[in-house]
């Protein structure tokens, strides 16, 4: 335990500054949170976690819906001094069995007390008096603040250590960007508590400068729509998902809903230009993209930096994140400048690298034992394949393990995804590499056809060999109705090989 500040800590601060103010609203329920009332709650719950015998360093699991619910659960545990793990209510038993075994959890904050928990765990709704003194166990600094699993993109998912440190780091540092949210903000939540993207730039953002949260359980374009203008919603923290279905509601409905909104964001996958386009004719906003990660707490890179969105690229570092591109055994790379064939634009070749990442916001490694974390300099390879621009603004390009070898050649899915987006008739693609006996790997893509549209695989084929390499254009094309997603709408790749 250090003097520093905790991550509870910035509810104790709002509710002695903003009282009376409004901290949360549930669109569904219509129930409603002062910060006082909120800090009540929070107070009530931390004293029965204690009496359940929690005990500082404890993990604890929240497994509840985008809700007041769960904020009221997460600075709960904190101020107990356990750690909190963030769990989806939607989460399959055998996922939930292997992520509470993994991290040692007997207890869980849930709706419902007695619902689907292993042996050994046992239940805790969020609501109940407990009359009693203040539970003043809060820590601070390096103490870890959560353990958050991540979706596990090449194997089981990993448990991410995020100290209290990395959190409010992470705040400090969005806070010094022109545009982030400010007290007197109105600020819609409906991507889940539980990723770490809505636990931070979301309730933890809102929480630091008194910002009203407006908390959807899930997402219904028109409604939620309808609750934007309803509650005069005045930023967004989404996904482009939410965006794609936004646009498609037409000009007319989007100046109605969104005519409270000053700002607009979107994080977790690309933004297609188009949506971009149709938003920005709707309502004359822009939507600002950005990059981060659960091993950044998460922010890494936002166009909010630069002022300005750029098709295709998510933006340059927040102020105190350091960002270079290295070579896969951690050498920094020449830093890449936009190549005139844009074809190499893909190729591993000095113009891409592996994004590497520096600053007060990154993990302490993976649980239990901190491996894999930054390194003795303090950087973190994400992973991520990228490349800078003439203006140094970073383009993504793709995970590294992602890569699909062709003969030899190193083919990035996202870049024939592009390609394939092109056609009209395609509302979404997913790119994967295949086995083949003779090429090692093959291409293929799995397409989604947009409503009511006639789309044949050489169609698909055609579009590719016009734009592409021959070695990159798919093998073989396959059409779904739907393609698999994260929590906060991230494809995932390796559902489809």
């Amino acid at each position: 335990m250090t003097n520093q500040s905790g991550v509870a800590q910035l509810l104790a601060t709002a509710a002695e500054r903003w009282g009376g103010e409004l901290a949360v609203v549930e669109t569904g329920t219509g129930a409603t949170f002062t910060w006082q009332q909120l800090d009540e709650a929070v107070h009530a719950l931390a004293r029965r976690l204690v009496e359940a015998g929690v005990e500082p360093g404890d993990r604890v699991a929240v497994r509840l819906p985008t809700s007041a619910d769960f904020a009221v659960a997460l600075y709960a545990v904190l101020r107990a001094g356990a750690i909190v793990v963030p769990v989806s209510p939607q989460a399959p038993e055998p996922e939930l069995r292997q992520l509470l075994a993994d991290c040692g959890a007997r207890l869980a904050v849930q709706r419902d007390a007695e619902a689907d928990l292993p042996d050994g765990v046992t239940g805790l709704t969020p609501h109940g008096a407990a009359p009693g003194d203040p539970v003043g166990r809060e820590r601070a600094g390096e103490d870890l603040a959560a353990v958050s699993y991540t979706s596990g993109t090449t194997g089981p998912p990993r448990g991410v250590m995020l100290s209290h440190r990395a959190l409010l780091a992470n705040l400090e540092q969005l806070a010094q960007v022109e545009g982030a949210l400010e007290h007197g903000d109105r600020v819609l939540v409906t991507i889940p508590l539980f990723h770490v993207y809505g636990l931070g730039p979301g309730l933890l953002h809102a929480t630091s400068v008194g910002a009203t949260l407006v908390l959807s359980e899930r997402f219904e374009p028109q409604r939620t729509l309808d609750d934007c203008a309803a509650h005069r919603v005045t930023t967004i923290a989404g996904v482009p998902t939410m965006y794609t279905e936004f646009a498609a509601l037409g000009q007319v409905e989007l100046k109605r809903g969104l005519a409270t909104v000053r700002r607009m964001t979107s994080g977790a996958a690309p933004l297609h230009p188009r949506v971009l386009t149709a938003i920005r004719e709707a309502t004359g906003l822009d939507v600002y993209e950005g990059y981060g990660l659960t091993e950044c707490a998460p922010v890494v890179t936002s166009t909010l930096v630069t002022g300005y969105p750029k098709p295709g690229s998510v933006g340059r570092p927040l102020p105190g994140v350091e960002l270079r591109l290295v070579d896969s055994d951690g050498t920094a790379a020449e830093v890449p400048l936009d190549p005139e064939d844009a074809a190499d634009v893909f190729e591993v070749t000095g113009e891409t690298g592996l994004v590497s990442v520096r600053g007060a916001n990154l993990f302490s490694g993976y649980w239990p034992d901190g491996h894999h974390g930054p390194d003795a300099e303090g950087w973190f390879r994400t992973g991520d394949v990228g490349y800078l621009d003439s203006d140094g603004d970073l383009h993504l390009v793709d995970r590294a393990n992602d890569l699909i070898i062709v003969n030899g050649f190193n083919v990035f899915p996202h870049e024939v995804e592009e390609v394939v987006s092109l056609l009209p008739e395609v509302a979404e693609v997913a790119v994967v590499g295949v086995v083949d006996e003779r090429s090692g790997e093959a291409v293929k893509a799995v397409v989604v056809p947009a409503p009511g549209a006639s789309l044949s695989e050489q169609q698909v084929v055609d579009q590719c060999v016009a734009h592409l390499a021959g070695y990159k254009v798919p093998h073989s094309v396959e059409f779904a109705e739907t393609l698999p997603h994260s929590a906060t709408g991230k494809l995932r790749r390796i559902k489809l090989r």
